[in-house]
């Protein structure tokens, strides 16, 4: 037995089996760290529709997001501290959201294009803009979480209102389905208010043999340090090789969203048993408890 990080193998399993519309409100486990936005036990909805994509799914939660919060509140803006003590900002959910294409957003925010995806030298020519503008990435230095400090840096960071940053590059999105027209890039987006990220969603990857790509190369990664890269799922390998309808996937973080709509600014206020940080005393205990151990 195991505690899951996501429904989401499984439930595109079931959209496999001919289950169309599937969802699933419930529990999800993982190793992060402890602050404001992050517990290691929290809840997320998360559904998978045959025959939409992100596009579909970008007007779905628009209308969801922005109706829930004027059914609740009685209008479109919201007062939200982010941090505690911090001064409110007014949020307007007024849909429509706004969007921004990932690498043009970077691009545009830092005056110059950045290097192409098959530059066998990409990872150097990140790692240059990111010394330029004095940002640190935390080991291992791949693409991926090089590309992911700068978003965080120069969109993430500065978004106020609902805003969709959409299509990722390929490489940090494994399960994503290919752009249409755009090469290296996905069919994804992410929504973001107040700098925290609220969903994640994607037109899904169906192709079995290009998954398989993917999750070696998210092995490889992992190999070389990175704790955030996916493993090897031969049997939802298998799963595709029956058919994967055209789908497309949407996650939400429940616990996030209910922080804005009752202005709670760390998430263990809207949690009934959050993780805590162990006290100094605690680790004090257990740090004599290990010496005591090692001396017998």
């Amino acid at each position: 037995m195991f505690m899951r990080i996501a429904p989401e193998l499984y439930l595109k399993m079931l959209v496999v089996g001919g289950l169309d519309r599937v969802y699933e409100i419930g529990r999800q486990f993982r190793n992060e760290g402890i602050d404001l936005t992050h517990n290691p036990e929290f809840t997320t909805c998360e559904f998978y529709q045959a025959y939409a994509d992100y596009e579909d799914l970008m007007d779905m939660t628009e209308e969801m997001i922005s109706g829930m919060v004027k059914d609740i509140t009685g209008g479109y803006k919201i007062k939200y501290s982010p941090k505690p003590g911090a001064d409110e900002v007014e949020i307007d959910f007024t849909p429509p959201f706004k969007r921004i294409s990932m690498i043009e957003g970077i691009e545009e925010k830092i005056g110059k294009k950045l290097p192409a995806f098959d530059d066998p030298k990409i990872d150097a020519k990140l790692e240059n803009i990111l010394e330029e503008h004095g940002l640190e990435c935390t080991p291992p230095l791949t693409t991926a979480r090089l590309l992911d400090t700068l978003v965080g840096e120069f969109l993430e960071d500065n978004i106020v209102h609902p805003t969709f940053i959409t299509e990722h590059p390929q490489i940090m999105s494994p399960l994503a389905k290919y752009h249409r027209s755009k090469p290296h890039l996905t069919e994804r987006f992410e929504l973001f208010a107040c700098g925290r990220e609220l969903a994640n969603a994607y037109t899904e990857l169906n192709n079995p043999v290009v998954q398989y790509q993917r999750f070696l190369e998210q092995a490889s990664q992992g190999k070389e340090g990175d704790d955030e890269a996916m493993v090897m799922d031969d049997s939802f390998i298998t799963a595709l090789e029956h058919g994967l309808p055209p789908t497309g996937g949407w996650g939400l973080g429940i616990d996030r969203l209910t922080m804005f709509l009752t202005n709670r600014s760390n998430i263990k206020e809207v949690l009934l048993f959050p993780a805590m940080k162990p006290t100094d005393e605690q680790l004090a205990i257990v740090n004599a408890h290990k010496a005591a151990n090692q001396k017998s």
